[in-house]
């Protein structure tokens, strides 16, 4: 089973590669579908809209005859990275707490199930123990 990708977990990490350093857009695709289960098809607009929205900007470089379109991280693109890397950590947390450590309180209906089992019950005979 995979959990689902959404638009913000895709432009952390393609934001998050390219600020380790530049790199074209097969190799930014291969490496995000490393991690998650995407297609190409999915990745390139996300890099197009990243572009549009001034996080990324692209420049050609030739590679065996053919130009190999590189990205690269902007300001703005820094700034996106930062918060969507606040946002993450938030995420992850909250997830956390639920999957992991259990520290969520109960539903309403869990607590007055709770209630209602006999370990939970008054003691009725004055604390005595038959």
């Amino acid at each position: 089973m995979v959990i689902g990708t959404t638009g913000a977990l895709l432009d952390l990490c393609v934001l998050a590669i390219v600020e380790r350093g530049d790199a074209y857009g097969y190799a930014l695709t291969q490496r995000v579908k490393t991690v998650l289960d995407v297609s190409e098809s999915t990745m390139y607009p996300v890099m197009r809209r990243l572009q549009t929205q001034k996080c990324l900007d692209t420049y050609d470089n030739p590679h065996e005859g053919r130009n190999r379109r590189y990205y690269r991280l902007t300001e703005t693109g820094k700034a996106a990275l930062i918060e969507l890397c606040a946002a993450w950590e938030n995420t992850k947390r909250t997830i956390d707490s639920i999957v992991i450590s259990g520290d969520t309180p109960a539903l309403p209906e869990q607590a007055q199930a709770a209630e209602a089992l006999p370990e939970h019950a008054e003691d009725t005979d004055g604390g005595e123990k038959s």
